[in-house]
């Protein structure tokens, strides 16, 4: 068994090469031994959101806190508050990220392949964001 306590995990700043606006992240939990599965919290600030990008298996993001926004490439842009479950195929280039006026926490949950969790793509305008 391995526990880690939430005091004890770093949040950092993320990479702006792969996202617009303020946003936090807390890594939960990496891929180890036989486990391809890696955990984050993600918090972001209003308009804050990701760049396109897919996942090799997939991902499922869990909204704990406000309310976002959520599009795959060639559909509406759509809100999501807490409590909401997205899931995201393997491939499926998308976005996320806050609402407009309001910060969104979440959990992100996806599998590593080759020891990468994520293809990053170009990042979302503001028209794409818009909608």
């Amino acid at each position: 068994m391995q526990i880690n306590a939430v005091a004890t995990l770093d949040v950092a700043p993320a990479n702006p090469d792969y996202f617009t606006g303020g946003v936090a992240i807390r890594r939960m939990f990496q891929a180890q031994g036989d486990s391809r599965l890696s955990g984050l919290q993600v918090t972001f600030q209003p308009r804050a959101r990701t760049a396109w990008h897919t996942h090799p298996v997939g991902q499922t993001l869990i909204v704990t806190e406000g309310a976002g926004r959520v599009q795959v490439r060639g559909g509406a842009v759509i809100t999501v508050v807490a409590g909401d479950i997205v899931r995201f195929a393997a491939g499926e280039e998308h976005w996320h990220g806050a609402a407009p006026d309001v910060s969104m926490t979440h959990l992100a949950l996806q599998e590593e392949v080759d020891g990468s969790a994520a293809d990053w793509l170009d990042h979302v305008t503001d028209a794409e964001y818009d909608g």
